[in-house]
């Protein structure tokens, strides 16, 4: 890691990449301004390729091709083609149970479980040709108020779910709203003073939403003895670690934070 700015406890990172240590998570990033490194060579580079290109418009000359637009997304996709939007959107309002919909809770505590992706089901019996055959969607929810996955398998031509999986344990990948909420705790909290300050260094401006910020991060999993007292059911709970970024600008390090989304609250790693 590389020229990190220490200047209060959220820390503006001005390296070319953060490394996350901590369940053997590992995330490398690239900051603003690295990619134009010898920004010269390339201007020079850039001139001769337009000599060239002047000589080649004679006789003879190849010309340039042509880019083809790309065919107008259907509403229904074959075989394997990936799930077009409306069959997303369908998949996941019949995959969307009464239950799920007033019994469940999403991430900001309101009626109905969060939504966290669509993805095409595999065929069954591992078939790899899908022709002529049914074409299935997997939706999987996480229901905050049990704190479970639930996968239902959706056929898209009878309507019908054919299948429904509920885990404990099993932490996928969080979704936007996981990160944006994640951020709204962290801001509010008094932990999250160093990031405010870091960001209005940067920027000059206060931060009040996570709307300023590019958000991503990464599912923190409770290991026995390494982390405060009230981090120690995440893996049960949804818990995240975030990697924020003011928009243009640099990145800001929160990695010693962990926001459990299931309880609402937010610790530091190596307090006790």
């Amino acid at each position: 890691m590389r020229d990190i700015v220490r200047r209060h406890l959220g820390k503006v990172v001005a390296g070319t990449a953060v490394a996350v240590a901590g369940t053997a998570v590992m995330v490398g990033i690239t900051l603003p301004g690295t990619a134009g490194a010898g920004e010269q060579g390339n201007t020079t580079g850039q001139a001769a390729a337009g000599q060239q290109g002047a000589a080649g418009q004679g006789a003879g000359a190849v010309a340039p091709g042509v880019v083809e637009e790309a065919p107008e997304e259907g509403d229904k996709g074959v075989g394997d083609d990936p799930l077009t939007d409306d069959e997303t959107e369908r998949a996941a309002q019949l995959a969307a149970s009464a239950q799920l919909r007033t019994a469940g809770e999403n991430v900001a505590g309101d009626r109905g479980a969060q939504r966290l992706g669509v993805e095409l089901a595999e065929p069954d019996g591992g078939a790899t040709d899908r022709a002529g055959g049914p074409r299935r969607a997997e939706v999987s929810f996480y229901d905050y108020k049990t704190d479970a996955l639930v996968t239902r398998t959706v056929d898209l031509g009878t309507g019908k779910v054919e299948r429904t999986v509920t885990e404990h344990g099993v932490q996928p990948p969080l979704s936007r709203a996981e990160y944006a909420e994640a951020a709204k705790l962290l801001i509010a909290h008094p932990l999250g003073a160093g990031m405010k300050a870091d960001y209005k260094d940067a920027t000059g401006k206060a931060l009040t939403s996570p709307d300023q910020l590019l958000l991503n991060g990464a599912v923190y999993r409770a290991t026995p003895g390494g982390q405060p007292a009230a981090l120690d059911r995440c893996g049960e709970h949804r818990c995240v670690r975030l990697f924020p970024k003011v928009k243009n600008g640099p990145w800001i390090d929160a990695r010693s934070f962990v926001i459990d989304l299931s309880a609402r609250q937010v610790a530091r790693l190596g307090s006790r």
